[in-house]
């Protein structure tokens, strides 16, 4: 059974041998760390699941780290006397790969990429090892994958814990915001100190569901590092009730350090946040779908029809005739609970038509777009999709005559050439839009390029 969970955070100096003194600036953290290792010694775990974002991470995949045992050190941050070694649960690692592949769920062993513990998991034994040693452990890395898909791997732990009716501890291990100050490791966002606030109330309260609505782009631009770890954390507690408690918070370095801790207080079926947040987002695109213009209705057909089937559906009759008879550069864009899962586009006309345009594009973007594995028929009622009609594109000879709401930008260097379309969430700089568009086009930030800028009309 689950035992207890706790969102830690992993500064490497709190460890006084790294710290040397700067621990002490922090003394509050210090304190909730030694209060979260009392209560793990009081819970006598057989078994602590510990989730990492800086163990093996991949875009598409959860990393469990195999073979019996692992050690590591602090070596890199000039403490390698402080070595520590731990005892792999492999009957739970198992278990939980095999549950996980019957759910089709991208979780394995495969792929790891050193063996050694990660500072991520090591500053929180540190601590748990104090106090108590009698578990074998479970390490498990993040992924880019959607926040609902963290919280489902939360419940294949939480299944693989009852299976083996193992005591449980789980540790969700992350910073919060790197952004909280100019004199902090990434400098100052007005959105760093506004995510450690909602998180910490998020966290404070239990409210678990509520770490599922956090838009992607603005944890980005609060530099978080642990948010996908604590919604693991969330979905191994799925329809357990909990009676949460926050123990500290700090950010006197420029980074958030948030420390909570959640007694099991047994079972409650209204907490079954990935399954209510899934019924708001269908309800969501249902509403959104009758909405939609017959540009948007053409693309999300031609997606469906050719997903189930592998057709191309032909040119619809009633269209709008300029849908006939106009030519114009098409970007067709899907995405799946609020991140980008397909886009593809053409800066100026290649077909005859604008419906031609889309029907080619919006088949591209749903099963060629390489960023992505093409779309599969189960997804289809969670899609959300665009279409962009491109204007002329108009060079430019300076920044300064762009708009990121009102433009989007074509960068050419040589033969390399990238676009971005204008009014992107999470893009609100000129500076940034021009950076990405040299990004995708393989181009350096300081090269010099050809600008061009064109306006669209998006179709919801």
């Amino acid at each position: 059974m689950i035992k207890g969970a706790f969102m830690v955070p992993h500064p490497p100096l709190i460890v006084p041998e790294i710290g040397r003194g700067e621990e002490r600036r922090i003394q509050d953290t210090v304190r909730a760390y030694h209060e979260v290792g009392q209560r793990i010694a009081g819970m006598k775990p057989d078994t602590i699941i510990l989730l990492s974002p800086h163990q093996t991470m991949y875009a598409d995949y959860f990393h469990i780290s195999p073979g019996d045992h692992a050690e590591g050190d602090f070596g890199q941050f000039r403490a390698g006397q402080v070595k520590m070694r731990v005892e792999y649960d492999t009957e739970f690692v198992e278990n939980l790969c095999k549950l996980a592949e019957a759910g089709e769920l991208p979780a394995g062993t495969a792929g790891e990429r050193d063996r050694r513990l990660d500072y991520g998991t090591m500053v929180p034994l540190y601590f748990i090892n104090q106090y108590w040693t009698g578990y074998k452990l479970v390490r498990v890395g993040l992924s880019g994958l959607s926040l609902a898909t963290h919280y489902e791997l939360g419940r294949r732990i939480r299944e693989t814990i009852e299976v083996l009716c193992r005591n449980a501890v789980v540790i969700g291990s992350g910073d919060l915001s790197h952004r909280l100050k100019e004199e902090g490791p990434y400098g100052y966002s007005a959105e760093g100190p506004e995510y450690d606030r909602r998180i910490m109330e998020v966290m404070g309260k239990g409210e678990f569901g509520k770490l599922l609505d956090f838009p992607e782009d603005f944890c980005e631009k609060a530099g978080e590092c642990g948010h996908r770890s604590f919604t693991i954390m969330a979905g191994v507690l799925d329809r357990t009730g909990v009676t949460a408690e926050c123990l500290s918070y700090e950010g006197p370095f420029g980074v958030g350090y948030g420390i909570c801790g959640y007694e099991v207080r047994g079972k409650d079926l209204t907490r079954n946040f990935k399954d209510q947040y899934e019924e708001k987002e269908r309800k969501r695109i249902r509403e959104q779908r009758t909405r939609e213009d017959v540009y948007v209705r053409l693309a999300r057909a031609v997606i469906e029809e050719y997903v189930r089937t592998g057709r191309k559906k032909k040119i619809p009759e009633n269209l709008p005739e300029e849908m006939y008879t106009r030519r114009a550069g098409v970007f067709v864009s899907i995405k799946k609970e609020g991140r980008l899962r397909g886009c593809i586009g053409t800066i100026q006309a290649v077909r005859r038509s604008i419906a031609e345009e889309i029907i080619e594009n919006a088949v591209s973007a749903a099963v060629k777009d390489p960023r992505f594995s093409p779309i599969e028929p189960e997804e289809l009622e969670k899609l959300t999709v665009s279409v962009d009609v491109l204007g002329d594109t108009e060079r430019i000879d300076s920044q300064d005559l762009l708009d990121v709401k009102r433009y989007g930008v074509v960068v050419t260097k040589g033969y390399r050439r990238g676009l971005l379309l204008p009014n992107l969430e999470g893009i609100d700089t000129v500076e940034e839009q021009v950076r990405i568009a040299k990004q995708k086009a393989g181009i350096g930030d300081f090269e010099e390029v050809e600008l061009e800028r064109f306006e669209v009309i998006r179709h919801y």
